[in-house]
């Protein structure tokens, strides 16, 4: 069966990716920090009849995202899919540009950018030989289109996007596919007041397609 390993996997948008690919065949490999949750979520999708098991693993831990990685291709026997989405959450305090601080920024940079570099090298390798994969990575709309409020978090989600859209270019003829989504929408409830709210459900599909139509997208900006 083929494998689809979800980075940042939660009980929104993860849980709908999972979903959507579970109901087309695929083994699910969620990887986040919480192993309770994990496998609540893991249980949850089996129930539903999607084999899906837990691997937790900080994206700030080098080591052990590259080990749940590894853990999650020798169980399901390899990563077709690579979908990563983590949330900072309240380990983030937002900054304006011109009250941001290097360091304001740092954090972000090692939560978004380093963190999908070091998912990346850890399943790439085994897709370019098998000329067959695809890399998905989620931002908020503001990695496309800022907003002062969040100046460094879009900073650190524009690098993501940058380095993402750079790989596409570089993978073109091999085979593996990546790609960069961006969500200009809250997911699930009103995040900010008149702000356009999706559901889940509503997004996930957009990450089925591409993988299987449209490959050659380097880019899905999703919006109402």
């Amino acid at each position: 069966m083929p494998t689809i390993a979800i980075v940042g996997a939660g009980p929104q948008l993860g849980l709908a990716i999972a979903r959507t690919y579970g109901t087309h065949g695929y083994d699910v490999a969620l990887i986040a920090r919480n192993r309770t949750k994990l496998e609540g979520l893991a249980g949850e999708l089996a129930a539903e009849g999607i084999t899906a098991a837990a691997f937790p693993a900080d994206v700030l831990d080098r080591a052990a995202l590259t080990q749940a990685l590894k853990d999650a291709a020798a169980r399901f026997g390899g990563i077709d899919v690579l979908e990563y989405s983590p949330v900072a959450g309240a380990q983030t305090v937002m900054t304006t540009p011109a009250a941001t601080e290097p360091a304001d920024v740092q954090h972000e940079m090692e939560f978004q950018l380093y963190g999908a570099i070091a998912a990346t090298r850890a399943v790439l390798p085994a897709m370019r030989e098998a000329g067959a994969g695809t890399l998905l990575f989620t931002t908020g709309a503001g990695s496309v289109d800022p907003v002062p409020q969040v100046a460094n978090v879009n900073a650190a989600a524009a690098a993501l996007r940058n380095w993402v859209i750079n790989l596409h270019k570089e993978l073109d003829g091999t085979g593996v596919q990546a790609a960069h989504v961006a969500i200009n929408v809250s997911i699930g409830t009103p995040a900010v007041p008149g702000f356009p709210t999706a559901q889940p459900e509503e997004i996930s599909p957009g990450y089925w397609e591409l993988h299987t139509t449209r490959r050659d997208q380097a880019e899905l900006v999703f919006s109402l």
